[in-house]
């Protein structure tokens, strides 16, 4: 979401609209099985149509079809079920968290706009150089050093930013306001750390019927496709015959 403003008494801040959550748990995995722990979390919501039939099965385990999925190492094994949901209540107004994000990317940049370099004098004699690198080493080495600041690729890479506070917490949304800028574009993914217990809201109380009835309907209305092609094919083949 595209950043904003809210109001704190008589003093105005700009925050960064997150929508964070619900985020479900599909998989869970342990040290004794898997030699790990982690555990996956789904994000969004997509046309089950365009899942495959692996994903449909593995996901119609917790009743829902997500757009993207995540998967969080852990320090420890958790006692989670498949199903489970991580919400917003995990977090708290205060809290200082950590934002990881894919940066904008801005494609192939000269060294002014891609480092910040000054660029040459504007002064008679000094033509075409003005956006110019300068020298990129000495005569001796006959080769440019590893790491020596050029232009190039700027932009689209892992991107963390800490000590970001908490502003606002909308529950009923699912949106959490973070005071100042994130890594990314708009509708980007991005993933946020914090210290503290994290709350898990367990499967049986939360009402997926809805979602789940949604997820059959589309999976049914594949099938049905799906017959009427091979039912297509076969008139074909006996037309020929």
């Amino acid at each position: 979401m595209p950043m904003t403003q809210i109001w704190d008494n008589d003093r105005v801040i700009a925050v960064t609209p997150i929508s964070a959550g619900p985020c479900t748990i599909t998989q869970v995995k342990t040290v004794k099985k898997d030699s790990y722990s982690a555990i996956q979390l789904a994000f969004g919501n997509r046309k089950a149509k365009n899942l495959n039939k692996a994903q449909r099965v593995k996901y119609a385990k917790a009743g829902i079809s997500p757009m993207f999925v995540k998967e969080i190492k852990l320090k420890n094994d958790l006692e989670v079920n498949i199903g489970d949901q991580i919400q917003v209540d995990s977090f708290s107004q205060g809290d200082i968290i950590q934002v990881t994000g894919i940066s904008k990317g801005k494609g192939f940049q000269g060294v002014v706009k891609r480092h910040g370099f000054k660029g040459g004098h504007k002064s008679h004699g000094n033509k075409d150089q003005l956006r110019m690198p300068g020298s990129v080493g000495s005569k001796g080495p006959a080769h440019i050093f590893k790491g020596v600041r050029m232009a190039g690729r700027m932009g689209n890479e892992r991107v963390t930013v800490s000590n970001l506070k908490v502003a606002l917490i909308d529950v009923e949304k699912n949106i959490i306001y973070v005071q100042g800028a994130v890594p990314g574009a708009i509708n980007s993914l991005i993933q946020i750390k914090a210290s503290g217990e994290m709350k898990i809201k367990p499967a049986k109380e939360i009402n997926n019927d809805e979602v789940k009835e949604e997820v059959k309907e589309e999976v049914k209305e594949e099938v049905r496709e799906e017959v009427r092609e091979e039912v297509k094919e076969e008139v074909k083949e006996e037309v020929k015959a």
